[in-house]
């Protein structure tokens, strides 16, 4: 009686589970219809036959499940061996390119499992239990590891490097330039917050500036230190001393400026103190190759300046977002009456006309001896007709004009003819420069002649110095060197990072003065810094020649194959990803249907991939460089954008997106061709490549090679559609602004998506500490001793990260304990 009670139960279970193998059989016909779907568009663009074999494949598995048919399950199995072995040919080991590949089968896989002895009519119940036991191992395995860093590369480490020793009594204990000094390294030579104590650290106080939430407002801010005062600036320019203690308030000034309403920033203010000044840079122009006509003149300006009395014993420099130079007193935060018109210079005098928000400086202004240099910002791809990029260098006494390079008109040495301006849309400096007093030189990061995509108006002078690193006399503002990083730019691959200069080891006890830049392409040049010769090979490789008709290609274009690259593997199909094996198909169309020939794929109207692409590789926060050991830390950007030349002709341009960047159409008056921009993401909004789409690296420039790379941050503040991640999954997201790093080995940085500031060890790149911001921020940190109380702190500005709809007015400083073991007395 029993066998047969338990007979009819087991009959009875297997009636009950008959829907299920119905919905599962229903769910995999639509999920193959689906897939055959996309697999069939996908291989008449060409790519790859997969989704077509295995939806075709999944959805007759799914007919035969609702037809209660075991054939399903044996299809269904080889439907998922097939998907395992086509992902390990496509991507090997790699563990995100695996996700989507495999998570669903996976899944789809263990639903199978538990069914199969409903579909085998009772039997099958111990394969049925062991199969599901390792599918959910491997389940929870996969899950797990997604909380785990992957894309890790260590090659095998630096070495030791200590925790201890003295700072550089040499080297004072302040904050002055951008970079922390002219080098634009950012190292700082302290130790006592070191790898042992680092995660000791917490607040130590917190200022709020008051600026208003904008959207057009980034805080890109990196403070300056001078003696026990600590002066920053907001986006809209407004300038605050601080105690360097405590982060009470001494001054403010307000210059009152107006909101673009477009791009507003201010990276830095510039320190000068009148007196405090030698006159080297005199000694050290090269009249040699100098215009003999010239020279005298422009020495003699710089030598026999006037010095009007000094109202202002030290001095704030600042420049507004509606282009203007004013000094104030350090002391006091007053004017300097004696500096330009009652404390400042307009400069938008020999400009021409100026459209709102077409032009002004956001980087910190280049103070060096007794002058102040400054470039400046231009609104991208607006005309043929925009406003020059001219560098000018005014006397930080009297706020004159000293020299002026305007590249396309080199004999105006200052202000242009009555009547006539400064050479209109030439290429401009919109970041930090560095410079050497020793050489007498300035090193100025270039831009490209607008608009950024398209070039066949551009006059030989633009084309010859966009897009590079060009060395001026200190002295007289004329080139000494150049040195291109793209040719003939037209995929805005401007030189967006300050350069760093560094001694490099020679092999012979000495050293060779280099200069190194990184590049929106991802490429890093080493350059002697006193002639621009490649101390790293650089080398010109033929780039595609494909190109919009009217305008023209560089037939080369310059690699530097004797340092390492970082994000620059081209884009492939294979490399499309997605959430779901839905986005990723969906990807893999998208991809199949640009244009892509590489980093130099020429816009045209067909809609082209750009990668690296326009916000990087690496942008303006530059690199940080251990100056003791040599090691250099860089964080990139990996996020590709489409664009796409609309002829103007018949257009409604006012029904154009216009804006900035990614989603925006730029209106390029003057040519015959609007653009318009998109990023390449998947219909969840997902980046379409496979991550990381931001590292940090470590290179070792004395053997020039990648040490370690980690991806940076994780998507747990990251918004997609509006809906917050708050997960800390660390597939590396893009970064923006910079890093310091200090004696002890240690590297803070903290514009990451995710709201954190870190300290890294240089040595592996590991985390070591991590300190949870109020917003994200995408500024530079920066670090000192207060010369008062001895103790170390590492001060951030968090405004907002890229992307992110959370905005603040925070400046916050870390420190360890006051009584911790090592604070200095």
């Amino acid at each position: 009686m029993s066998g047969e009670r338990n007979k009819s139960s087991s009959g009875a279970s297997r009636k009950r589970s008959q829907p299920a193998l119905l919905v599962f059989g229903g769910l995999l016909l639509l999920i193959g219809i689906a897939l055959a779907a996309g697999g069939m568009q996908l291989v008449i663009l060409g790519g790859s036959w997969y989704y077509l074999i295995a939806g075709v494949a999944m959805a007759v598995s799914g007919l035969l499940y609702l037809r209660r048919k075991p054939a399903g399950a044996w299809l269904f199995a080889l439907v998922f061996v097939g998907t395992v072995l086509w992902a390990l040919w496509e991507v090997g080991l790699s563990f995100w390119p695996l996700v989507p590949r495999l998570a669903p089968v996976l899944v789809l896989a263990l639903i199978a499992s538990l069914l199969l002895p409903t579909l085998l009519g009772g039997s099958g119940r111990g394969v049925s239990r062991g199969l599901s036991a390792a599918l959910v191992l491997v389940l929870v395995a996969g899950g797990a590891a997604v909380f785990v860093p992957h894309g890790v590369i260590s090659n095998g480490g630096i070495g030791s490097l200590a925790n201890s020793g003295e700072p550089d009594a040499s080297d004072p204990a302040a904050w002055q330039y951008y970079g922390r000094t002219p080098n634009g390294t950012r190292f700082v030579p302290e130790t006592q917050i070191n790898r042992d104590n680092v995660d000791g650290l917490e607040v130590a106080w917190t200022f709020r500036t008051g600026d208003p939430a904008n959207p057009f407002s980034e805080n890109q801010n990196t403070p300056i230190q001078i003696d026990d005062t600590l002066y920053l600036c907001t986006p809209m320019n407004k300038v605050f001393a601080l105690d360097a203690d405590t982060g009470e308030e001494k001054w403010s000034y307000d210059p009152q400026a107006p909101d673009t309403h477009t791009w507003n920033r201010c990276r830095g203010v510039g320190y000068y103190e009148p007196g405090a000044v030698t006159h080297s840079l005199l000694e050290s122009a090269d009249t040699d190759i100098v215009d003999d006509a010239a020279t005298p003149s422009l020495l003699q300006t710089a030598a026999t300046q006037p010095a009007a009395a000094n109202t202002c014993r030290r001095r704030i420099v600042l420049t507004t977002i509606d282009a203007r130079l004013i000094e104030l007193d350090a002391d006091t935060g007053e004017l300097c009456e004696d500096f330009g018109q009652g404390g400042t210079v307009d400069l938008k005098v020999g400009m021409g006309e100026i459209k709102p928000a077409y032009y002004f400086p956001t980087s910190m202004p280049t103070v060096v001896q007794d002058l102040v240099i400054v470039g400046g910002w231009v609104f991208d791809g607006r005309s043929v007709d925009e406003p020059s990029g001219v560098v000018r260098a005014f006397n930080a006494n009297s706020g004159e004009l000293v020299w002026a390079w305007d590249l396309g008109n080199p004999a105006i040495t200052k202000l242009p003819p009555e009547g006539d301006t400064y050479t209109r849309a030439t290429p401009n400096v919109w970041s930090t420069p560095a410079f050497d007093e020793a050489l007498g030189l300035i090193y100025l990061p270039t831009g490209n002649q607008q608009p950024d995509f398209w070039g066949a108006h551009r006059s030989p002078a633009a084309d010859e110095f966009s897009s590079s690193i060009v060395a001026l006399e200190l002295a007289t503002g004329r080139v000494r060197w150049k040195f291109q990083t793209a040719h003939h730019d037209l995929w805005d691959y401007d030189v967006p990072a300050q350069p760093a200069l560094y001694d490099l080891p020679d092999g012979k006890g000495g050293t060779v003065p280099a200069l190194i830049q990184v590049t929106k392409r991802g490429q890093i040049f080493m350059l002697d810094r006193r002639d621009g010769s490649p101390l790293a090979e650089v080398e010109e490789r033929p780039v595609p020649q494909e190109h919009q008709e009217g305008d023209w290609v560089s037939a080369t274009q310059p690699y530097s194959v004797g340092m390492p690259s970082i994000g620059t593997e081209p884009l492939t199909e294979q490399a499309m990803w997605g959430a779901t094996v839905f986005d990723q198909l969906a990807c893999r169309i998208a991809f199949r249907k640009l244009r892509y020939e590489g980093e130099f794929t020429a816009p045209t109207t067909e809609p082209s991939l750009l990668y690296p692409g326009y916000y990087g590789g690496m942008n303006w926060g530059s690199v940080s460089i251990n100056e003791n050991e040599g090691y250099m830390f860089i964080n990139d950007i990996r996020m590709p954008q489409i664009v796409k030349l609309i002829p103007r002709e018949g257009l409604d341009e006012s029904q154009m997106p216009a804006g900035h960047g990614v989603g925006s159409v730029y209106p390029m008056e003057g040519t015959p061709f609007v653009v318009d921009h998109a990023s390449l993401s998947s219909p969840l909004g997902i980046p379409c490549h496979a991550p990381p789409w931001g590292t940090f690296s470590m290179i070792d420039l004395k053997t020039r090679t990648l040490v370690w790379q980690r991806p940076a941050g994780t998507v747990e503040d990251a918004v997609v559609n509006g809906v917050k991640a708050s997960v800390p999954v660390p597939l590396g997201m893009p970064t923006l602004g910079g890093a310091v790093n200090t004696a002890s080995g240690l590297v803070f940085y903290a514009g990451t998506q995710d709201y954190y500031l870190r300290a890294l060890d240089i040595e592996t790149g590991e985390e070591l500490w991590k300190g949870r911001l109020p917003v994200g921020a995408q500024a530079t940190p920066m670090t000192y001793v207060s010369p008062a109380s001895g103790r170390q702190y590492v001060v951030v500005s968090a405004g907002g990260a890229r992307q992110s709809p959370d905005r603040g007015d925070y400046v916050i400083a870390y420190a360890l304990p006051a009584d911790a073991e090592n604070a200095t007395p």
